[in-house]
């Protein structure tokens, strides 16, 4: 595996009850977690789909809600990060790096959706496919236009435009690829955030798990052609999570 720059490429639930996450989590989804010993002696609890590494469960190093964080490949974190800021986006730490793992740096864009700069160490983590890994990411924001124009300037990125019942959405493309899904929520008390949707065997009983272990549906399963079954919670601590069952292609 190599470098594929523009990919999200790893996840993070950040909380600070660790436990309470995992009981959750490997109860709704078809996930199986890694506890690894860092350099420092510290443990970092990996999300594992299969034998992939996906992501993880990190306890913040300041007190924060329950959310997701998703890390974008980049060629070069400091240089991304000036160019994130020239584009009006916010830098919330200076880059840092973690040995044998790689650089990274945590950054908002100017509607203050959050997400992080990463460049691995060596390469980037290989995609996961199937149950259990990520199958899409999708920044929700009140101002469309605004956040296109954004990840344009900032990580290169163009767009196609598609019209849907609700609206546009728009697909985040860099050359062929799609990178991520950008949409306006119907409410407009929905502040900027990305939403990470995980892939499942089967949505409606993904959900039923996730409600029976204390979440709340914020989307209840529905139907979109040529993309699946999908539906949105809350977990018990108060991130949201996506869960789809992909349509069948070809």
């Amino acid at each position: 595996m190599s470098y594929d720059h523009g990919r999200f490429v790893w996840f993070e639930l950040l909380t600070k009850d660790l436990a309470r996450a995992r009981s959750f989590y490997l109860e709704a989804l078809p996930w199986t977690v890694e506890d690894l010993t860092m350099q420092d002696g510290s443990t970092y609890a990996m999300i594992k789909c299969g034998d992939a590494g996906v992501g993880g469960f990190l306890t913040p190093p300041m007190e924060m809600p329950t959310h997701w964080v998703s890390y974008v490949s980049v060629s070069d974190v400091d240089e991304t990060a000036a160019a994130i800021k020239a584009a009006g986006g916010v830098l919330h730490a200076d880059a840092f790096d973690v040995p044998e793992v790689g650089r990274m740096q945590p950054v908002s864009d100017p509607q203050g959706g959050g997400f992080c700069l990463f460049k691995g160490s060596t390469e980037d983590p290989a995609p996961a496919t199937g149950p259990g890994s990520f199958h899409w990411n999708e920044l929700w924001t009140q101002d469309p236009t605004g956040a296109l124009k954004f990840y344009e300037k900032a990580l290169g990125y163009t767009h196609d435009e598609m019209q849907m019942p609700n609206g546009s959405y728009y697909v985040l493309m860099e050359g062929d690829t799609a990178r991520g899904g950008l949409l306006k929520p119907s409410s407009p008390d929905i502040p900027t955030m990305w939403l990470q949707y995980v892939e499942v065997e089967d949505c409606d009983a993904a959900l039923d798990r996730a409600n029976k272990n204390g979440a709340s549906t914020i989307m209840p399963p529905q139907e979109a052609e040529n993309v699946g079954r999908f539906g949105i919670v809350r977990d018990p601590l108060g991130g949201m999570i996506g869960v789809i069952k992909p349509a069948a292609q070809g």
